[in-house]
């Protein structure tokens, strides 16, 4: 963040004050630029080489796909004098890839987790000697159906803030995971239909996960 300020507060400067003080064949802008863009560069691949939180992972690509080229580079000041320039991304093609797929893996896996750990969350409810929740005087199972599309929803958003790509890829493992979880649902379901038909709650709580049908559609 400090590297790509400077780089921005900086350029602006040249563009403004510095770039008409040299004739023009000395190319003033394109050599800060390029000298500017290969030091940030260089840090990027670092960091993309070294060990990373998944956090990070998140916040390199930001910059490699979303920040650099789009708030910095398309800056109204200096967009005209950048395109002249054309500089390269912040990584390679190889490495940008490496980490995407990183992200990815773990993006699906910890949306899955999280699924499966409501699902859990729910079972458990239905166990309990309580009845269900009403909203508009249905019965409902509500917060499941909320926190799945939630889950899903934003982990497509986190992705497509990246790129359009990374949301893309995203999106297509996740339409393969959703339908995993609502066959888990349903043969959950299934199981307390036919052994808990002694529950206090037993009609509330199958009204409320049929009710439930409908968020999930």
């Amino acid at each position: 963040l400090h590297m790509g300020k400077t780089m921005k507060g900086d350029l602006t400067v040249v563009v403004k004050y510095i770039k008409q003080l040299y004739p023009p064949e000395f190319n003033v802008f394109s050599t800060y630029a390029e000298l500017y863009h290969n030091y940030f560069a260089s840090h990027a691949k670092k960091n993309a080489e070294s060990y990373l939180e998944d956090k990070d992972i998140y916040l390199l690509l930001s910059w490699v796909h979303n920040i650099y080229p789009k708030d910095m580079r398309r800056d109204h000041v200096l967009a005209e004098e950048l395109e002249k320039v054309k500089l390269g991304s912040l990584l390679p093609s190889s490495l940008s890839k490496e980490l995407e797929k990183k992200y990815l893996d773990s993006e699906e896996v910890t949306i899955k987790n999280s699924l499966s750990k409501c699902l859990d969350k729910e079972i458990q409810r239905w166990k309990e000697d309580k009845e269900p929740e009403k909203l508009n005087g249905h019965f409902q199972s509500e917060l499941l159906a909320i926190f799945v599309i939630q889950s899903i929803y934003s982990g497509q958003k986190r992705a497509k803030d990246i790129s359009a790509a990374v949301g893309e890829e995203l999106s297509h493992r996740l339409w393969k995971e959703l339908p995993a979880f609502l066959r888990s649902y349903r043969d959950a379901f299934e199981d307390f239909k036919e052994k808990s038909k002694k529950h206090r709650y037993y009609k509330p709580i199958l009204i409320a996960n049929i009710n439930n049908c409908w968020n999930f559609r």
